[in-house]
């Protein structure tokens, strides 16, 4: 027993004498059937006694449906849970005196960490090396009449796009255009639907709460713990997108009540490749008024309570639909454009709009839309107003937000929901990172570190590996491979390699 944990285990061995039936309830992951199978055996319950209930939310319904299921324990679960731990302190303890011996004292390796750590020093290399390339934006202010002036962009001419791309260029085009008429030649317009995300996830969550909140992974996961165990939400540790028939019929009745038939549409979201799908998707236990839920709060479980609630409500809300329109105009064979959207139902987007990632200035220029449209037909014949051109050059890839970072390692199977903010945590106390103005960015001794594991240790910090071993695991939990034979196929080799490893610089 840890030191300072032998107080808890007397008191529940005291308890466990007065009672006839003890259920583990521990939490409904793998680390949570671990902590059964330990408390378990320091009460000496039967093994083969049915003690172990999950529930994937604590409210009086889920727990008595629970209570009524008990299993024996899962050992295949437990077993890939102490896969993990074993293989990773195989890494930690065997790398770590090596990082000591070249580095310096109290350092540590990691198979999540290292690995992470790696692509957030990727990303600074990539920034270092980034070589900013010249482009221009021309723009025109034009009006029809007596009608309210509005922008249109250079594009190109008839043949497609042109790139502007040197100050030359960008005169020339200005001199044969200059206070030329402008003449309406096409207008496009095409009905567009955009659909609701799926409810959170534990990295999405953490994604949406970095972006709209401005939480740490760390803050998301400890104000989602409190919410889940004042039975707010379901268990905030899922990869799944999945949720109950209960919460179907809840989130109809709610929909139809708050904003009508028309806005409600049941559907279901494709799991990711590799997910767990253990679990339901994070949503709210009940349906309830939000102001008077949230009443009982303290300010961040309000604002992280509300964004979980609008999710979910908005991923069984039907999609919102829009006129995109592009306007083309030609002058002198060159085209300018106009584009924009109306929207014709608003759909979940009256309740909900999914954040988004820094994305880079160039992508913002050719992306950005006008919502008023100015009323135009084909042949009108425009005045131009103001001509500007802008230089500009292209910016390198944004460093790694913890919003975007938790993005990539899930996309690449770089941990598990439950390791995300962890593993941040752990790269932030080691100093091998730093936070400044919400980005991620490597210390001096981060590259350092990064620099000897990837000369000595490619395995280790490479993300295919990790993913692997994360498959790997999975397959364990599911009964498909023998645990104790995946550690030894891991050992046998990298113990062979550590004893004759000399440290590279």
């Amino acid at each position: 027993i840890i030191p300072g944990k032998q107080k808890v285990v007397k008191t529940l061995n005291e308890l466990a004498q007065k009672v006839d039936k003890i259920y583990l309830a521990s939490d409904p992951d793998r680390e949570g059937e671990a902590i059964a199978w330990h408390i378990r055996d320091e009460l000496k319950i039967d093994k083969n006694k049915k003690c172990r209930i999950t529930f994937n939310e604590i409210t009086e319904t889920a727990v008595k449906a629970g209570i009524k299921s008990p299993r024996e324990l899962d050992m295949n679960v437990i077993n890939a849970q102490q896969a993990r731990r074993i293989l990773d302190r195989i890494v930690g303890y065997k790398i770590s005196p090596l990082l000591w011996k070249k580095v310096k004292r109290g350092l540590s390796a990691g198979r999540v960490q290292s690995a992470t750590l790696k692509v957030i020093v990727d990303r600074e290399d990539e920034i270092r090396q980034f070589v900013p390339e010249e482009y221009w934006i021309l723009e025109a202010l034009l009006s029809k009449g007596n009608t309210k002036p509005f922008i249109a962009k250079f594009y190109g001419d008839k043949n497609g796009k042109i790139d502007l791309t040197n100050e030359a260029q960008v005169k020339d085009i200005i001199s044969k255009i200059d206070s030329k008429p402008y003449t309406v030649f096409d207008i496009k317009v095409t009905e567009k639907r955009r659909m609701p995300p799926p409810p959170f996830t534990t990295s999405s969550m953490q994604q949406d709460a970095g972006r709209k909140l401005g939480f740490t992974v760390k803050k998301t996961m400890m104000v989602a713990q409190k919410l889940y165990e004042a039975g707010f939400i379901t268990y905030m540790r899922t990869d799944s997108t999945r949720v109950s028939d209960d919460a179907i019929k809840m989130a109809k009745a709610y929909i139809c009540k708050n904003f009508g038939e028309n806005y409600y549409l049941n559907r279901s979201f494709k799991a990711k490749e590799g997910a767990q799908d253990a679990h339901e998707a994070i949503r709210p236990t009940k349906l309830l008024d939000l102001e008077k839920t949230v009443a009982s709060m303290d300010k961040d479980e309000a604002k992280l309570y509300t964004l979980i609630f609008n999710r979910f409500v908005a991923s069984k809300m039907e999609a919102c639909v829009y006129d995109s329109t592009r306007i083309l105009i030609d002058v002198e064979n060159y085209v300018f454009t106009v584009t924009g959207s109306v929207v014709k139902f608003d759909g979940f987007m009256r309740l909900y709009t999914e954040g988004k990632d820094e994305v880079n200035v160039k992508d913002k220029d050719e992306a950005e839309e006008i919502k008023e449209l100015p009323k135009l037909n084909i042949g009108d014949v425009l005045k131009q107003l103001e001509l500007n051109s802008n230089q500009k050059f292209t910016e390198p890839p944004s460093r790694y937000t913890e919003a975007s970072l938790v993005k990539v390692m899930e996309e690449k199977g770089i941990g598990r929901p439950s390791t995300y903010a962890p593993t941040i945590s752990t790269l932030l106390d080691r100093l091998y990172i730093e936070l400044e103005a919400k980005h991620l960015i490597p210390t001096e001794l981060g590259e350092i570190v990064n620099k000897v594991m990837s000369n000595n240790f490619k395995d280790i910090v490479d993300i295919e590996f990790t993913a692997n071993m994360e498959k790997q695991l999975d397959n364990i939990a599911e009964g498909k491979q023998d645990y104790i034979k995946m550690l030894h196929d891991f050992y046998n080799p990298f113990i062979i390699f550590i004893d004759v490893q000399v440290i590279d610089n």
